[in-house]
């Protein structure tokens, strides 16, 4: 393994383009330059004491996503059988060591994560959970998120039921603060929806194809699409003559419900655009609440591609 910022990375590299991933920091892709310019952001100064809290790179979010309440308590999913149980903020996934496999031509990597004691206890399901990251070329970045339910199907113990979820991405795309307001994100066509201080979530508006990055009303906007995506999510940054697109139309993925935008604060150089196979509490309210038979599994895929603006 390579090394950066003292901890052990795996190292990709096609053409211009260079992947660093974090196996062990909850299989965490760290950042993504192209001809040495970030794609993915990465903090030159990561407190690595809690990984999962940095502010950068991609965080993968499993079981569930964002933050869970039960009759007002924070932290908490209540199960079919109506049992209460603990959940950190974007699952746990982020937060526990995946084992990795670099591909034998070197331009991708395969982590996995399994169910253990550390996991049962909040999530009782039998489980392998598998992120994969691979350059199709210098710019082009094919990532997938794999959720198996290794349960047998005549298990005679609760690990024999069928398994919730849904997982998501995290990324944060560089974009230096000042330049927002030149920025746009335009999306398919949509409706939006946030979480509401109670924890529920507001009923669906009409969304708009396009927003800058300067629009506050964006910041935790969950922009759920309807039906099959027209076209890509694209985000233009015209004064570093960059292009990013997410095609979420990729073959044999399941359907992606939604894609939140969000931000730190005004003087943050990230922007995160996040696909999402749910919302928050999903569990609770069925809004992208996915389940997996013993020994289903579900592949989301996803296609990020970089061009020049011209």
């Amino acid at each position: 393994m390579a090394k950066f910022q003292d901890q052990d990375v795996i190292e990709i590299v096609r053409g211009g383009s260079r992947l660093l991933v974090a196996p062990q920091a909850g299989g965490r892709l760290l950042s993504w330059h192209l001809h040495g310019a970030p794609i993915i952001h990465w903090p030159d100064a990561a407190d690595w004491s809690e990984p999962a809290l940095v502010r950068g790179g991609n965080p993968l979010l499993f079981p569930f996503i964002a933050r869970h309440r039960v009759d007002g308590r924070i932290g908490l999913w209540r199960d079919a059988q109506g049992v209460v149980r603990e959940v950190p903020m974007h699952g746990f996934a982020r937060e526990l060591p995946f084992v990795a496999q670099v591909d034998p031509q070197g331009d991708g990597v395969r982590m996995t994560l399994t169910d253990s004691e550390a996991t049962r206890t909040g999530y009782p399901f039998r489980f392998r959970f598998e992120a994969v990251y691979r350059l199709v070329d210098e710019a082009t970045l094919d990532v997938e998120l794999i959720t198996t339910n290794t349960a047998a199907a005549n298990a005679a113990d609760a690990f024999g039921a069928r398994l919730p979820y849904y997982a998501g991405h995290h990324f944060y795309f560089a974009l230096p603060h000042t330049q927002r307001g030149e920025a746009t994100l335009a999306l398919p066509r949509n409706v939006y929806r946030h979480q509401l201080a109670d924890g529920t979530t507001s009923a669906p508006e009409a969304g708009a194809a396009r927003y800058r990055f300067d629009d506050p009303r964006i910041v935790d906007r969950f922009h759920c699409l309807e039906g099959e995506p027209a076209g890509p999510v694209r985000i233009e940054m015209p004064t570093l003559r960059r292009a990013v697109e997410i095609d979420l139309r990729r073959p044999g993925s399941v359907p992606w419900y939604a894609v939140t935008s969000w931000t730190l604060a005004p003087d943050s150089d990230f922007y995160c655009v996040e696909p999402w196979l749910g919302l928050p509490n999903a569990i609770h309210n069925g809004l992208g609440l996915r389940w997996l038979e013993p020994g289903q599994t579900e592949t989301a895929s996803l296609r990020i591609g970089v061009s020049v603006l011209d």
